[in-house]
Formats: C-alpha cells, sequence, structure tokens
C-alpha cells in the first residue's frame, strides 16, 4: 500500500517494521489523511506475519506538533466534533489495542495529540532533546483521547493538562511519560534495539501479556472514560468562548495565533 503522509518500512533483517510520519516542513502536524494513513499502516503491520513489533517516530525536526491545526472550517456543531474526535479517539485506541508492541521514537516537539498518540504506544524512548505538552487548553481545547491519566500520578496529569506548559526530556523521564531518554543521535540505533529485542521475543508471550495489562485497565474503565472525555471535549469546543477561538484561528496565520495563544503565560514560571 502507497501512504502520502506517512513512510511504512520493514527492517531487513529482524520482524519489525517503522511508521514515520512523513510532514516535516508542517512538523508532522497530523491531518485527517496523516490519521487514517497511520490507522491503515498499522492494520497492514498487524496483519503481517513477518511483523512482531512497530516504531513510530516523526521525519526531521519533530516527531509531531499534534493535530493540523490549519485547513477546514472548525465552527462546527456538536455532533461534528464528537464524530471527528471518536474518529481521532479509535485510531489512537487501536494502537493501544494491538497485538504486537508498539515503541514511539521521539525526537522534537510531542505535542497535544501527538502526545497521546506517543502516550497510546507501549513503550516510549525519547531523544535528550525532545519536548512534551498539551498546550491545547490555552485554546480552549482538549485532547480525543484521555490516556495521560492511565500512565501519569494524578498530580502530574493536572499539572500538564491545567497549565499547557511544555516540559523536556528529563521532566518526562521523571514523569515517567517515557522508560528512556537518550542521545539525540542514538534515537533511531535505541529505539531499532528495542524493536529487534521484542521482535525476537515469542510471539505468543508478548500478544497475550498486552492482552492481560490492557484487560486490567478496560475493567478499570479506560473505555468508558475515553467516551466520557469525547463528549466532553466536544461540548468544550461549542461553548461561546470555543467558538470565539475557532474564529480567531480562521482569521490568523498560525505563527499569529501561537503567540496571541501563548503571550499571556510568558514569563510565568
Amino acid at each position: 500500500m502507497s501512504y502520502e503522509t506517512i513512510l511504512y518500512t520493514k527492517d531487513e533483517q529482524d520482524k519489525f517494521a517503522t511508521i514515520t510520519l512523513n510532514r516535516p516542513d508542517k512538523l508532522n502536524a497530523m491531518n485527517k489523511d496523516c490519521i487514517r494513513e497511520i490507522d491503515a499502516a498499522l492494520a497492514e503491520a498487524v496483519a503481517d506475519p513477518e511483523v512482531n513489533a512497530l516504531i513510530i517516530t516523526g521525519a526531521g525536526r519533530a516527531f509531531s506538533s499534534g493535530y493540523d491545526l490549519q485547513g477546514g472550517d472548525f465552527v462546527v456543531d456538536f455532533d461534528f466534533w464528537v464524530d471527528d474526535m471518536t474518529e481521532n479517539a479509535t485510531a489512537l485506541l487501536n494502537i493501544w489495542k494491538a497485538p504486537i508492541p508498539v515503541i514511539a521514537a521521539v525526537n522534537g516537539y510531542c505535542l497535544a495529540g501527538a502526545l497521546e498518540l506517543m502516550m497510546s504506544c507501549d513503550l516510549a524512548i525519547a531523544a535528550d532533546t525532545a519536548k512534551f505538552g498539551e498546550p491545547e487548553v490555552r485554546h480552549n481545547s482538549g485532547p480525543p483521547a484521555l490516556m495521560m491519566p492511565w500512565l501519569l500520578p494524578t498530580r502530574d496529569v493536572r499539572y500538564l493538562m491545567y497549565t499547557g506548559d511544555i516540559v523536556d526530556a528529563a521532566e518526562a523521564d521523571r514523569m515517567r511519560l517515557v522508560n528512556k531518554v537518550v542521545p539525540a543521535d542514538e534515537l533511531k540505533l535505541r529505539s531499532e534495539n528495542l524493536a529487534r529485542k521484542l521482535a525476537r521475543m515469542p510471539t505468543p508471550a508478548l500478544k497475550y501479556t498486552k492482552a492481560s495489562i490492557n484487560n486490567q485497565q478496560m475493567v478499570a474503565g479506560l473505555q468508558a472514560s475515553f467516551d466520557y472525555n469525547v463528549t466532553s471535549i466536544a461540548g468544550l469546543h461549542v461553548t461561546d468562548e470555543g467558538q470565539e477561538w475557532m474564529r480567531k484561528l480562521a482569521q490568523m496565520s498560525l505563527k499569529e495565533y501561537l503567540e496571541y495563544r501563548d503571550s499571556p503565560f510568558r514569563g510565568l514560571d
């Protein structure tokens, strides 16, 4: 299968594949085509008996800056947002549910929806230059999936999701957002070595172990929390303030919009 917004490659020696988000000129911002292609490539990997592990990474200087804020009419109704975010949340859950282990190799910015993508992976290795955050709260938005409370202590979840602050790799490591931080020039090697290790494990052992771990979170209410979050954030988007932010997005360049959004918070560390 051919792709326009991602690259899908298989290792020549071991049974693992790599999905590379490939919109480097836009810091790999994820539009609908990109989200659907990630989902399709995931299905391709899962269906391939020659793929026992998967890496997700980004081309250029970012893992991904999050969902693409440019293009489209965002001043729409509640049902649109429910459908839109349900599609996004489902694609992320498909990664979480995949019967093979998925590794996020995080280079550069990993923000907003991209952070949700990373957290949907089983494991994460970050370059020491990586940056993480959920800045969308500053423009009256939120993630379509709510994986963070299932990974981090509540204090850290509240800090990241209330402030929109961006943290560095060392702080992400302290929070346990990632499994390991490595020098940026070693990220590819270290993530591929981990994929090789997983690819050489007995496949049923990882499949059934992952299913058991996931079942524990499902029984605890992960799916219900995702469903509630979709409805909640859809409601947020159609508030008067949410609609006003969407109008500003349509009127401004992205650079102007982000400057307008973030300028009130500078100097408040």
